[in-house]
């Protein structure tokens, strides 16, 4: 687990500018796992499995976790992949709690026989 999926997401109540600049790249940098920053806007990954199921069980498990964090991701889900898609958009834009899903999202995949 890493720093930042042993945080809680802290619900952004706006008037907060959102990350930028050496902020933004430390943070991306911190999480890592093929994460990728979108137009400085919103975190984007996707995920690939092996069937459908493992695909929907994997949603289901982030769906679970979003409820538990009261942080909700952007899901495109096909066979054999998942896509998250995250920001605040309270703020439209980045804050440390997206980073922190991201990271939790990917404890939320199963460990590997």
């Amino acid at each position: 687990m890493t720093d930042l999926a042993s945080k809680e997401c802290v619900p952004c109540k706006g008037g907060t500018p959102p990350l930028s600049g050496p902020a933004l790249e430390a943070l991306a940098r911190d999480l890592g796992g093929d994460w990728r920053v979108r137009d400085g806007h919103h975190l984007e990954k996707e995920y690939g499995f092996d069937d459908f199921r493992s695909a929907m069980s994997f949603a289901v498990r982030v769906g679970e976790l979003a409820e538990e964090q009261g942080h909700h991701p952007d899901m495109y889900i096909a066979w054999g992949k998942v896509r998250l898609t995250i920001w605040t958009h309270k703020i439209d834009g980045l804050t440390e709690s997206d980073f922190v899903f991201a990271a939790k999202a990917d404890g939320q995949l199963p460990a590997p026989a």
